[in-house]
């Protein structure tokens, strides 16, 4: 690899998540301060593939912070995942010069980057944008804070009519692989139930716990389910539910997109800040191909072929702490 990065590359890639523009920013700014020039790379490895990659200055970023979504678009790319259309991508960036790549997204999104270190000695470095917070060697992704903080509120809203129809709510939130949304949400807003991808649903069980809180006369319940449960999500929750206990006045909602979109939380802004920062300066020192996570509120490195094998795992507390609070 290239001792010295002159020039460096900024892209977001996969799911959005509340939290990327301000990363972005970060790249940027302190990119510019360190005498780099800084390109933005649009619409993630598509972009790369396409040459749609744009110089960025420091005014390039102004008035983003605060927004959701990501100014660079985010795409994900068949072709990427070829060796062709990989080398396409390092062609456009030889082109321009760019010997250093900061890529905001998923373990998918890193998968990529560490394939195009690999292949081509580019150095890369990966911050966690997921709202899914499924990724081991960070407490914490860009996104996932201001998402559940969204699950919240929205559930919160939902408690109050439940509350008023003595109705039963089946709720799901997003997490296909990963249910620390419907966890953090679920706990936080007191569900009754809460049902996750990493715990095999057993419907009887839920069933029996509805059928106990009836005969206390418990009528408000609200059962929190990730979209990837296991069972099938919401829906087909509800169905056997409805099935099971039809004096229950059963209601069902998805909360779907919802969560990724709106202005970040002031957490989001901060680690998005403190991790793009830290990107810039990694590439700075020569430590390449790493994910910048914050573990126990200090940076934290984790080099990117483990990043995107390994999983954040949910303790079993967490599981006993909702059964105990639940009952």
């Amino acid at each position: 690899m290239e001792n010295k990065v002159t020039k460096i590359g900024v892209l977001t890639s996969g799911g959005d998540a509340p939290g990327m523009n301000a990363a972005i920013r970060a790249v940027v700014r302190t990119g510019i301060y360190y005498g780099l020039e800084v390109f933005g790379i649009m619409r993630g490895y598509s972009g790369m593939i396409e040459n749609d990659i744009v110089p960025m200055h420091s005014r390039s970023v102004a008035n983003i912070i605060q927004r959701g979504g990501t100014i660079l678009k985010t795409a994900r790319c068949k072709e990427f995942f070829e060796f062709e259309g990989r080398k396409k991508a390092h062609a456009n960036l030889k082109k321009l010069g760019i010997n250093g790549l900061v890529i905001i997204g998923g373990d998918g999104s890193f998968r990529g980057a560490h394939k195009l270190s690999e292949e081509f000695d580019i150095p890369c470095i990966g911050l966690p944008g997921t709202i899914d917070k499924d990724i081991a060697g960070t407490d914490f992704t860009i996104g996932f804070d201001t998402a559940v903080n969204t699950a919240v509120e929205a559930i919160d809203k939902i408690r109050d009519t439940a509350d008023a129809h003595d109705r039963l709510f089946i709720i799901e939130v997003m997490g296909r692989d990963a249910g620390y949304i419907a966890l953090h949400s679920g706990i936080a807003t007191g569900a009754e139930n809460i049902l996750i991808p990493e715990r095999k649903t057993d419907i009887e069980e839920l069933v029996a716990s509805l059928l106990e809180k009836e005969r206390r006369k418990k009528l408000v319940n609200l059962v929190v389910v990730a979209e990837g449960d296991n069972y099938g999500g919401a829906d087909m929750v509800a169905k056997v539910v409805k099935e099971r206990l039809p004096q229950a006045d059963t209601r069902v909602c998805v909360l779907g997109h919802i969560q990724r979109g709106g202005a970040p939380s002031c957490m989001d802004r901060l680690i998005a800040s403190r991790m793009g920062y830290s990107a810039v300066e990694c590439l700075l020192e020569g430590r390449h191909n790493v994910m910048v996570g914050i573990v126990n509120n200090k940076m934290h490195y984790t080099p990117l072929e483990k990043a995107v094998k390994a999983k954040q795992k949910i303790s079993d507390d967490w599981l006993k702490i909702v059964k105990i609070l639940a009952s």
